[in-house]
């Protein structure tokens, strides 16, 4: 069964981005940007495709703590699911620039 399977990416400053590449060359990636592929991938109907993913990245790229790695897929239903397969969320770039008011307490 083929799936599509978007990959974002930030490996820091001295990640293993040649591992990384030499693995998208193989799956046949196109870039979407910075940061960002796609994939598609035949699998087998029973496999979760990010344990499927992540299993054949860390076989493939070596990671640092500090690296991350979230995909994008759809479920069987097609809805779309994302998770970090390497590191986790962090605090964005973006917090504090909103137009949204502080509220005091009154207390």
């Amino acid at each position: 069964m083929q799936k599509t399977v978007w990959v974002s990416y930030d490996l820091g400053v001295k990640g293993d981005y040649a591992s990384l590449y030499r693995w998208f060359d193989n799956m046949g990636a196109t870039e979407c940007g910075d940061g960002m592929a796609y994939i598609k991938i035949n699998i087998e109907k029973d496999v979760v495709i990010p344990d499927y993913i992540k299993a054949e990245l860390q076989a493939n790229v070596t990671f640092s703590r500090s690296d991350r790695i979230y995909i994008v897929w759809s479920n069987p239903d097609g809805q779309p699911k994302g998770r970090f397969i390497v590191g986790r969320r962090k605090a964005a770039p973006w917090a504090g620039y909103g137009d949204v008011a502080e509220v005091e307490d009154d207390i």
